[in-house]
């Protein structure tokens, strides 16, 4: 899937019909009233892309923070995300009523497969089950969070296509190889962790020249890097002020010198954890 970046964007077409916006909330770890607060926060300050698990164990305060907000659904995009009891044709269509049970919502914009889980050897039949719902109206769009090509390349011999493939990307894990099988398919990447973990690379001059000369500060570039790059990303956040400041990247854009700036500093490292040994 190819971008261009001469003017700030702030959604993307994933699927006919299916408009994601390009910063979404990122919710993991946050759980209970501090998720409720932290939804309902977010919205307030602007954001209208949510994203939760069944793993993050809080799908129903996402659902209290978004009731709590009081919008109108059509002006929502709400992102969840599956784990192992739905890897099924059928399954999958009892765990998305769950899903929507605990969120309180009558549809998802997008629900994704967590991890691949290859051991099992189910996700190309819980995919064919995700388009499924997608063809009888009951949901948006579906994809796939942390499937390797290997795995994406099955599904579409399949003659399947994820919306999106949600990995883990920033500045010292581009996953380049990753993103160009991306590119070749036509599936969009959203990013999760999309600012590392107390990444150093906020402190360098790649990062950190850009954020003066405009007038951000070095998180606000790197999360502009990753939607000049045409990816979605999903920064967590419970900070008033944070949420404010991710949102504030839309009246900038990277030259292609400074996104290359950028990518360069990738260190080759993989993701933190491999989806052929790891999964839910």
């Amino acid at each position: 899937m190819t971008y261009s970046s001469t003017a700030p964007k702030k959604q993307l077409e994933i699927a006919p019909g299916a408009v994601i916006p390009l910063i979404g909330l990122g919710t993991w770890p946050l759980v209970g009233r501090e998720a409720a607060d932290a939804v309902a926060r977010s919205i307030s300050n602007g954001y209208r892309h949510v994203d939760t698990a069944e793993k993050y164990g809080n799908e129903e305060a996402v659902g209290e923070g978004i009731r709590r907000a009081g919008i109108d659904r059509a002006e929502l995009w709400v992102t969840s995300k599956l784990s192992l009891a739905g890897h099924s044709r059928t399954a999958v269509r009892t765990v998305y009523g769950e899903a929507l049970k605990r969120l309180g919502l009558v549809y998802l914009d997008l629900f994704l497969i967590h991890w691949p889980n290859p051991a099992l050897d189910r996700y190309l039949e819980t995919c064919a089950g995700l388009q499924d719902l997608v063809d009888e109206g009951l949901l948006r769009a579906w994809g796939v969070s942390n499937f390797k090509p290997a795995h994406l390349d099955r599904v579409a011999a399949e003659g399947l296509k994820p919306a999106v493939n949600q990995i883990q990307v920033d500045p010292h894990h581009l996953q380049r190889g990753q993103l160009e099988h991306h590119n070749a398919l036509g599936i969009a990447t959203g990013a999760y962790s999309p600012l590392g973990r107390a990444g150093a690379f906020l402190d360098h001059p790649a990062v950190t020249g850009p954020a003066a000369g405009y007038g951000k500060t070095p998180a606000q570039v790197v999360l502009r890097w990753h939607l000049d790059s045409g990816r979605i990303a999903v920064p967590k956040s419970a900070s008033d002020a944070r949420q404010r400041e991710n949102l504030d990247i839309f009246d900038f854009v990277l030259t292609d010198s400074e996104r290359a700036a950028i990518d360069a500093l990738d260190t080759g490292a993989g993701p933190r954890l491999d989806a052929d040994e790891y999964g839910h």
